[in-house]
């Protein structure tokens, strides 16, 4: 008992000193330690709440990892309504602006604050203790997104101080360095790209599961309150706000100023907009505030909008060139993407010869041609982008723009799979992705080849000693010590490891080949079913359909993977270089429940997942990771998700956790 006294002292004081540190580097940017001894403390947080879960505290810092999916939103009807401000356009509109304001007032000054283009968030905090988070919705309900929003770090879960009750207005927003990150890995995935940070920050946090809102990296300023009760003190000014929202623990955005002219607005206005790409963040104007609570009470609100705020919107940065032709380029994961080529022209400060379309759907949606006069913008200050054409000034002479065909890199056909909008080349030997397949080739999961990392991988393609992924294994050592940075040692234990990952099963040679869709758990379903990879060629799709975990889309890619003729050749070239090509039968083991298939949703009071799943194989039942038409039972345990409501629509049988035990017990009386 006094051990784990000790050890929920050490936890608080462990969550204590981790708040400490993410108030520091989110709302004061003002980091206390390194990242890697703020990753250490909270590993040791996160160890001690698993190794003690009846010690853990739900708001603690470690307990930001999003569970399982929601199923909808609730909507949450907000105490105060959440208004929109009205727009102003011009120094004008703020002259007239502050006319209205100074017919009801004799004396005020302002706040400027950036508007930050994001998504609108209400924040509740009961005792200290984040309760609820909504959007906007329509100002008077909005959605409940509280479980995503607590997987944001530079939101506390627990504020420094235990305000009995206090209701904050905000913005989440994307920052553009993980805006450009999201959206280069959604076109590598073959996937519709975001518009913006504003659309990414909304799409992550406006969907159902929160771990992908936790991947996402959003981030927060906090500008208003909505209500406070208990905390001693009386707020009487926008400033007295911000301060007491980050002596909370809340950020704010520092870049704010105090105006008492029109003209003093107008050059923070132009100072932002003049550094606005220079922010790690998006904005679309300056918010101008009544700074005096009193004031802002006397001029009162419309039911849409407050009469002593209005928001300047920045002009959009826009310019009209030429779009000359289109370039179609292969990116390091098979992704062939076109790119506009531009008249060169002078846009936000930088000359802009060249902009991303993306992918062939996004040109037919906005009906591109060659020749077209077409108007350009930076989508979120960064990226060049074309808007639309302007079809009224067309010619006649200009050009349709067709997908490919064929790779342009390497000549293979260019494929579509069925619900992704990107064309892609998948030639493991393409010479457009050829690093990033020697790469993944060598990875741990697939033939682990240790030593041969990104920087090696670079050198053997750039050098012409690997034009193949199966020269490889023609490798010499006298090659390999040419390269820099590889002595002798270094170049005997590489040949070594590559001669070593010839004797990896065929598992592993399936992850590696780099089949759409296969990754290392679908390669050993595939391996236990078939384990010889000659038996691949024959295969058709209706054969693999048959196997539970394999489902249409992977069935097709297996399919057309090994009907391909370049496969082939590289397939029996690593063949004839030694590589392995067999999986070692008997691996499935039969039993009680053989040909069973066993789903897992929620969590089991005397049982692991791995446990449960280890058990059910023992008997010789199978695992799968999703319900469908082949699943026999569900096994149900405590906050399903939305398996069980699957489950129950295709009528499948669903076992508690005593009827699981029951179920146990009676496969261990059939075997003895």
């Amino acid at each position: 008992m006094e051990s784990e006294k000790l050890t929920l002292r050490n936890m608080q004081e462990l969550a204590d000193l981790i708040r400490q540190y993410d108030y520091h580097y989110y709302v004061l940017d003002q980091p206390l330690v390194d990242d890697g001894v703020y990753d250490a403390k909270m590993q040791e947080l996160i160890r001690l709440e698993k190794n003690y879960p009846h010690l853990a505290d739900a708001y603690s810092p470690a307990q930001r990892v999003g569970g399982e999916p929601s199923s909808s939103f609730p909507q949450i009807i907000h105490r105060q309504a959440l208004l929109s401000l009205d727009n102003a356009f011009s120094q004008e509109d703020l002259k007239d602006f502050d006319s209205r304001v100074a017919k009801a007032l004799l004396q005020y000054d302002y706040v400027c604050e950036l508007k930050i283009d994001g998504l609108s968030i209400a924040l509740i905090y009961e005792n200290g203790v984040l309760i609820s988070a909504s959007t906007r919705g329509n100002g008077q309900v909005g959605e409940d997104v509280t479980s995503n929003v607590r997987t944001i770090k530079s939101i506390p879960l627990r504020l420094l101080e235990p305000i009995p009750r206090l209701e904050v207005r905000g913005e989440i927003y994307m920052p553009k360095k993980e805006f450009l990150r999201l959206n280069q890995i959604k076109e590598e995935q073959g996937e519709k790209i975001f518009a913006n940070p504003r659309n990414a920050a909304a799409g992550s946090l406006r969907q159902l599961q929160p771990h992908i809102a936790a991947q996402r990296k959003l981030s927060a300023f906090f500008y208003e309150i909505l209500y406070l009760e208990g905390a001693g003190i009386d707020i009487t000014s926008q400033e007295e706000t911000l301060r007491f929202i980050q002596q909370a623990g809340l950020p704010i955005n520092n870049n704010y100023v105090k105006a008492v002219s029109i003209e003093q607005i107008y050059d923070f206005v132009q100072k932002s907009e003049n550094e606005r790409s220079a922010l790690p963040y998006d904005i679309d104007g300056v918010v101008v505030k009544l700074n005096h609570i009193e004031d802002r009470n006397k001029l009162g609100s419309t039911l849409k909008t407050p009469r002593w705020a209005i928001a300047y919107k920045f002009p959009a940065v826009q310019i009209i060139t030429k779009l000359l032709d289109i370039e179609i380029n292969v990116g390091r994961t098979g992704i062939i993407a076109p790119t506009a080529l531009l008249e060169p022209v002078s846009l936000a400060g930088t000359t802009v010869s060249r902009a991303s379309l993306h992918n062939f759907d996004l040109i037919k949606e906005k009906n591109l041609l060659i020749g077209d006069t077409v108007m350009i913008h930076k989508a979120g200050d960064i990226i060049p982008e074309v808007l639309r054409p302007l079809p009224e000034l067309r010619s006649g002479y200009e050009r349709p723009i067709m997908p490919p065909v064929v790779c342009p890199a390497c000549g293979s056909q260019a494929l579509r799979w069925e619900g992704e909008v990107a064309y892609r080349c998948d030639n493991i030997n393409c010479p457009a992705r050829l690093k990033e397949s020697l790469i993944f080739f060598a990875s741990r999961p697939a033939m682990n080849i240790e030593g041969l990392g990104p920087s090696l991988a670079e050198q053997l393609v750039e050098t012409g000693l690997v034009s193949k992924i199966e020269d490889l294994y023609h490798l010499t050592e006298e090659q390999l010590t040419n390269l820099e940075r590889m002595g002798n040692k270094s170049a005997q234990n590489l040949i070594n490891a590559i001669m070593n990952s010839r004797q990896q099963p065929l598992s592993r040679l399936l992850t590696a080949l780099g089949i759409r869709h296969v990754g290392s758990k679908i390669a050993q379903v595939l391996a236990s079913h078939y384990n010889d990879i000659n038996l691949f060629f024959n295969l058709e799709i209706e054969q693999l359909l048959k196997i539970t975990e394999i489902g249409p889309k992977i069935a097709e890619s297996v399919v057309f993977f090994f009907n391909a003729p370049r496969n082939s050749e590289t397939i029996n070239n690593l063949l004839e270089a030694g590589v392995n090509a067999k999986e070692a039968s008997g691996t499935q083991k039969t039993g009680p429940l053989t040909d069973k298939v066993f789903v897992l949703s929620g969590t089991l009071d005397n049982y692991t997942r791995t446990q449960i799943s280890s058990i059910i194989q023992n008997f010789g039942g199978q695992i799968s990771s999703s319900v469908n038409s082949k699943t026999d039972y569900l096994i149900l345990g405590d906050q399903p998700g939305k398996k069980y409501q699957q489950a129950v629509k295709l009528g499948i049988n669903i076992l508690n956790e005593a009827e699981l035990e029951h179920l146990i017990a009676s496969c261990q009386s059939q075997q003895t």
